[in-house]
């Protein structure tokens, strides 16, 4: 097989420098346009990988899971160094019937009971962080907000001791991502095993003396009559963070700079002539946090009039999708308003974000604590990129908020 020699298909998708130094948006649309399924040859002595672009392919893909399974891995980087070593034992990395009967357990961690109490804690921080940063001049919102909303979320559901949050966003900030483009490739590893290590010890604690919290419930559950292993229980939960704190600090990010960017649409969520919930679905469309994931083929398949291999990887790209012509009117503009929004930022079929209640709270509380608070919002510097082929988004935003 070989790639398509013309236009921006010559990139390297697995470098992550690529999304710093090019810019994404026109990337994929000519990609669409001119390879929407492409092969990616391999390089550097890694395998080559299926890029999948327009909206309809990638939609198509992720519902079909019996022959695009996630069980090898579900991101890129991880997929090219090898199987994922939590394949089967980790919801996110498990197919059926065994996902079926993990994603059930998982789901009650979001029960409205679980929730209730979670989502208030989030309104009430998303106030408090929003306040303290007003009308004060110049600040960071990366490192002041963002950081602490999220973070604090998911630490609340898994009751997380506070003493412990620090590290966890230390290591957090390094497993998908990195702030410099020169990066030791086995930061992430190691980044990734102090979660694990870390999952692994509250799991046993919890298992010994439960209580009343998500870690303590999915250390005692059991699935097909048999308890969950520590190490299960701590890949779990180390999904679990490392998804809800990611995907939401850069949203939450990627939101303000999007309002800063667009003005009028800022007045229109300010002034509720745009209700919080539709705005909130445009801000994750326009953020994308987690630019792909990524399937391995079972069986030979057609997938966009190209023959994929029994065993082939294949990339679905949520960032070009989410900007798809063929789906989205004007796709470029940053529109609140915008109805229907169909995005794919949180998956779709069998592998549906668990956390996308949790998530879109999130917003909606960052986004309501705004609008009660801010008059404006004024860029006062270049916000920075964050360096990664997964995640996308921005590890500083300067800015100031006037208070109304």
């Amino acid at each position: 097989m070989s790639s398509p020699t013309a236009g921006a298909t010559a990139l390297d998708l697995a470098d992550p420098t690529t999304f710093v130094r090019n810019d994404p948006l026109a990337f994929w649309s000519e990609v669409r346009d001119r390879s929407p399924v492409y092969w990616h040859d391999g390089r550097a002595g890694r395998p080559g990988f299926w890029v999948v672009s327009r909206y309809a392919d990638v939609l198509a893909s992720y519902a079909d899971a019996a022959r695009l399974s996630s069980a090898r891995g579900t991101v890129l980087d991880v997929l090219l160094r090898g199987d994922d070593s939590a394949g089967g034992r980790m919801l996110a990395v498990t197919d059926r019937p065994r996902h079926r009967e993990l994603r059930s357990v998982m789901l009650r961690a979001f029960s409205p009971r679980v929730l209730g109490e979670v989502v208030g804690r989030v309104e009430r921080r998303a106030e408090e962080l929003v306040r303290r940063v007003t009308g004060v001049g110049g600040f960071d919102f990366a490192t002041e907000v963002a950081e602490h909303l999220p973070m604090g979320t998911i630490c609340d559901l898994l009751s997380v001791p506070a003493a412990d949050r620090a590290d966890l966003l230390r290591w957090n900030k390094s497993a998908l991502s990195s702030d410099e483009a020169d990066v030791d490739p086995y930061a992430a590893v190691e980044a990734r095993n102090q979660i694990l290590l870390y999952f692994v010890d509250l799991a046993e604690r919890r298992r010994a003396r439960p209580g009343d919290d998500v870690v303590s419930m999915v250390a005692t559950v059991t699935v097909g009559g048999k308890l969950l292993s520590i190490e299960e229980v701590a890949l779990n939960c180390y999904s679990l963070i490392l998804g809800g704190d990611e995907s939401s600090r850069v949203s939450a990010i990627c939101a303000v700079k999007a309002f800063a960017d667009f003005p009028d649409q800022w007045r229109a969520v300010r002034d509720g002539a745009v209700a919080v919930d539709t705005a909130v679905e445009e801000v994750v469309r326009w953020a994308t946090p987690a630019m792909h994931f990524a399937r391995t083929a079972t069986t030979d398949l057609e997938l966009g009039g190209r023959q994929v291999r029994a065993g082939d990887i294949v990339t679905l790209w949520n960032l070009s999708a989410n900007f798809d012509e063929r789906e989205f009117d004007r796709p470029g503009r940053f529109a609140v308003a915008r109805t229907p929004n169909r995005h794919v930022s949180f998956g779709h079929g069998p592998h549906f974000c668990l956390g996308a209640h949790l998530g879109r709270a999130e917003l909606r509380a960052l986004l309501t604590a705004l609008a009660g608070a801010v008059r404006g919002i004024e860029m006062t510097g270049s916000p920075q990129r964050v360096y990664s082929n997964f995640l996308n988004g921005y590890r500083t935003l300067p800015v100031t908020f006037v208070g109304r």
